[in-house]
């Protein structure tokens, strides 16, 4: 067996980022301590800090009065900054720095007076906390035939926005028939969609005609996992989404094929070389590691916890 392993792969700067805010937050405050939905969307993280004593929680309500309560790296709606205020909870912000700007977008076109036209997946928490900026005047889209949906004349005020996890496939069809239906439609000057998302996906259709199977280390609900997986599925791979070594089924290899392993940008490293191991293990396998893009980015921690840790210090 031949093991081709992605790079880049895993860890994005925002979650490298969202991970690392609520490490010192413990460091300072100890781990009872809480979360506003997944810090990221990955098991094996999420496992890791509850043991630790993390609460991770879907409503404010749950949070106990003057807590303190980070927001996770896919971001939130005013209305729970506004529920956060009046449980008096001393807030951190993880949210990715690009997901923001895309809540700063959505701000600026809703006070613009534009009809805006949200690419993404109904229900994901980036989703959820990008309509809430401006729910009056934002309406979803997943793929090209919600756009004959739109009752906007073809004429109207129009702009449209991405989620920053789809695959730049997924959102240029969407895309297209947003430009055919609205020709003077308005954009963001720089697209929405996550330079590690695209980097992650260009590695893997780069590399993936040369392997027999593709094996994506990230958790079901992780869009831009899910969206690694596809393009293998997309042109025939046997392809599989797992949160970890223990996932892997020895029916998948022969033992005589080429696997292409990465990760989605919220799974850990730890993850990626558990399964290689696993597999070397089982089949004695080569490991070649190939880089299609070199990544330099990274985001400093959220101003109010640069703050605490120089009263803490």
């Amino acid at each position: 067996m031949k093991i081709l392993v992605a790079n880049p792969r895993g860890f994005c700067a925002g979650v490298n980022m969202a991970i690392e805010c609520l490490d010192e937050t413990i460091r300072m405050f100890g781990s009872k301590i809480y979360v506003y939905h997944e810090i990221v969307h990955n098991k094996y993280v999420v496992e890791k800090f509850t043991k630790q004593g993390v609460n991770f929680v879907d409503s404010i309500e749950e949070v106990p009065e003057g807590s303190i309560l980070l927001f996770s790296a896919h971001g939130v709606s005013p209305e729970i900054r506004e529920q956060s205020r009046i449980r008096k909870l001393q807030t951190i912000d993880a949210t990715c720095p690009l997901v923001t700007k895309v809540h700063l977008e959505a701000i600026r076109y809703a006070r613009d007076g534009y009809h805006i036209i949200l690419i993404g997946h109904e229900g994901h928490d980036e989703v959820i906390g990008t309509m809430g900026e401006a729910p009056a005047s934002i309406t979803l889209v997943e793929d090209p035939s919600d756009v004959d949906q739109l009752s906007y004349d073809a004429n109207a005020k129009v702009a449209y926005l991405t989620q920053t996890t789809l695959s730049v496939e997924e959102a240029s069809r969407v895309i297209v028939a947003l430009k055919a239906r609205f020709p003077s439609i308005e954009s963001p000057p720089k697209e929405d969609i996550c330079y590690a998302t695209t980097n992650r996906q260009d590695a893997v259709k780069q590399l993936v005609q040369r392997a027999d199977v593709l094996i994506v280390l990230g958790s079901q609900n992780s869009s831009n996992s899910r969206r690694l997986q596809e393009i293998g599925a997309s042109i025939g791979k046997q392809s599989h989404l797992i949160d970890g070594s223990q996932e892997l089924r020895s029916e998948w290899f022969s033992g005589d094929e080429t696997v292409l392993i990465t990760a989605g940008a919220s799974a850990p490293e730890v993850v990626v070389q558990d399964c290689i191991g696993w597999l070397s293990e089982k089949f004695g396998a080569t490991l070649e590691e190939i880089t299609t893009r070199e990544e330099h980015v990274s985001f400093p921690l959220p101003r109010e916890l640069r703050v605490l840790q120089m009263t803490n210090v």
